[in-house]
């Protein structure tokens, strides 16, 4: 039983990694780094898929290794943060609390980005 409940949370987080590629809410490092836990810890197969997927796998790798973010990767996520978010806070949301966890969401995320290592 516990392994097919960390086989279906791995699963879950991939499938939450693999949106917060193009959703900048999203944190995409940190779901696809649980991810590889929970399938280390029940699925030998699927932990090596995910290291060696051309796409996913890079996120793990870079982050295991310390490589860090391209510059080029790092300006694009900001920027795309603050749009998405922006566009989100003056037209979809109502009342200044939800506006101000968002300010703060993307504030924070912003620091985190730029407090990785920026790769070459």
């Amino acid at each position: 039983m516990k392994r097919i409940l960390l086989v279906a949370a791995g699963t879950l987080l991939t499938t939450l990694g693999v949106i917060g590629i193009v959703v900048p809410i999203l944190p995409t490092t940190p779901f696809l780094l649980l991810a590889a836990a929970c399938y280390l810890r029940s699925s030998p197969k699927s932990y090596n898929w995910l290291l060696n997927n051309r796409i996913l796998g890079a996120y793990i790798n870079n982050y295991l290794r310390g490589k860090g973010m391209p510059l080029k990767v790092k300006l694009f996520t900001v920027v795309l943060l603050w749009v998405t978010i922006g566009l989100s806070i003056v037209f979809a949301v109502q009342g200044l609390v939800m506006r101000l966890i968002l300010g703060l969401v993307v504030a924070g995320v912003t620091i985190h980005i730029v407090r990785i290592k920026t790769s070459s």
